[in-house]
């Protein structure tokens, strides 16, 4: 087993996830009513959850301990894509992307269930029940939102045409990306990319909303290779705070 390949994978799965969930986690207090204060509490929950895993699955590859690789590295060091770091904005905005990242990762967590690598494999099977919940909750209000007022409509729009390519960067490719091919760890990016859009365009063609067409945005790239926005170091020294105060402390 190629373990460069298997570790930058992982390394980007749970940062992903770590981040988000962070972000997520914002909207607690927040939401527009007190339904999606829960949901998006919840749902911040399981990411962090979920980040834990993946992070477990890196030490016993070698990695640090969880707490020490989530809390200790810097913007650089870091292997999310750009989409999870920024704000939550207003509601539309985080609807949008939790839709276009959750969508993803269902079908990215079903690919793994796959693996040739069994660990990660079964981690896979065990946390794609929760993200078809998240995915059921997307899919819930965007088609809800997206059929009924004008101004709500335009929102989900807006937000859907400046996130795309935001979200087009959870597909970016690393070095790494024939060996995880090859070796059998993942079905690569191109055909991820390729059943997402599927699944989102099946849920838009449902509401009042005009998928944007993708041949012609540009992607926003660079997370994956520690490229990142003004955004993120200021969340990670956020989110080290507890653990630089006391490092024994559990997340």
């Amino acid at each position: 087993m190629n373990q460069a390949a298997l570790k930058n994978l992982l390394y980007r799965l749970a940062d992903d996830q770590l981040i988000l969930g962070h972000r997520n986690s914002e909207w607690n207090g927040l939401g527009p009513i007190l339904e999606e204060d829960i949901a998006f509490s919840s749902m911040a929950q399981d990411k962090l959850g979920h980040s834990l895993q993946l992070y477990l699955l890196l030490n016993q590859l070698g990695e640090a301990e969880p707490d020490t690789v989530a809390f200790t590295r810097n913007a650089p060091q870091f292997h999310c894509c750009q989409l999870v770091e920024l704000p939550i904005g207003e509601y539309d905005f985080s609807l949008i992307r939790h839709f276009l990242y959750d969508h993803a990762e269902l079908l990215r967590f079903e690919a793994l269930g796959q693996s040739s690598y069994e660990p990660l494999a079964q981690v896979a099977r065990k946390l794609k029940g929760e993200l078809k919940y998240h995915v059921l909750h997307a899919n819930t209000w965007v088609k809800r939102l997206g059929s009924s007022t004008e101004e709500a409509i335009a929102r989900l729009q807006q937000s859907l045409d400046y996130t795309l390519p935001y979200a087009l960067g959870l597909f970016e490719k690393t070095e790494q990306e024939e060996a995880i091919i090859a070796e059998g760890i993942f079905i690569g990016e191109d055909a991820l990319k390729a059943r997402w859009e599927e699944s989102i365009r099946a849920i838009l063609s449902q509401t009042a909303l005009q998928m944007p067409d993708l041949q012609i945005l540009t992607p926003v790239y660079g997370g994956r290779t520690g490229e990142h926005t003004e955004f993120l170091q200021p969340l990670l020294d956020e989110m080290a705070e507890v653990f630089r105060l006391d490092p024994t402390a559990d997340w």
